[in-house]
């Protein structure tokens, strides 16, 4: 299967921490995707969360292209708790100790309210297995979310679970997952996410 990943663009609410908050794209952020897309593809397969910053372009294109397109709750973003909505710059001045804490190994430290990483990466996990499953040999393309991709990126670089923050997917990218790649560097999840018990 070749799979390639791509990001939402601009948002109309803006930065900030967005997770399962239903922003719709602005036009600049509508023509990032459609730039990215462009000289792109053919693709057998078409999914999206299915969050309207992704879904809503993800069933334009589908349309353009003729072909179905799936919506996976496995493809959504994190969900950030009392922190979406907000910025860094905001965090800092009520969460600070926290969000650095985040920020240093996202696993140690849940937002309050919102998703532990760890269960964030099941998920994803198990959606990219299913993914492979039912369209082995197939060319699909995933639109979805930075955390998302962030995520899997990661572990197809080899990356330590504390450096996950610290890839860089702008809005509208589109990356391919090298998923032989990221089958070398496969680990036995639940001793992952163990590696470093949340406090």
């Amino acid at each position: 299967m070749i799979l390639e990943l791509l990001r939402h663009g601009e948002t109309e609410l803006g930065g900030g921490l967005r997770g399962s908050l239903d922003d719709a794209l602005t036009e600049r952020g509508w023509q990032q995707m459609h730039d990215a897309v462009a000289a792109a593809g053919p693709w057998d397969v078409l999914l999206s969360s299915p969050l309207q910053r992704c879904a809503r372009f993800a069933e334009a294109l589908a349309e353009r292209l003729q072909l179905p397109v799936q919506l996976a709750p496995a493809w959504r973003e994190l969900h950030f708790g009392d922190w979406e909505g907000r910025s860094a710059a905001q965090l800092m001045q009520t969460d600070a100790e926290a969000l650095g804490r985040f920020w240093a190994d996202p696993y140690s430290c849940t937002p309050p309210g919102g998703e532990p990483v760890a269960a964030f990466a099941t998920r994803v996990h198990q959606g990219l297995a299913a993914l492979r499953q039912e369209h082995a040999g197939q060319r699909v393309l995933v639109v979805t979310h930075g955390g998302v991709m962030r995520l899997l990126l990661a572990q197809a670089r080899g990356l330590p679970r504390e450096q996950l923050l610290q890839v860089e997917v702008g809005h509208g990218a589109l990356l391919p997952l090298d998923l032989a790649a990221f089958d070398q560097h496969a680990f036995d999840l639940p001793a992952f996410n163990q590696q470093r018990a949340p406090s």
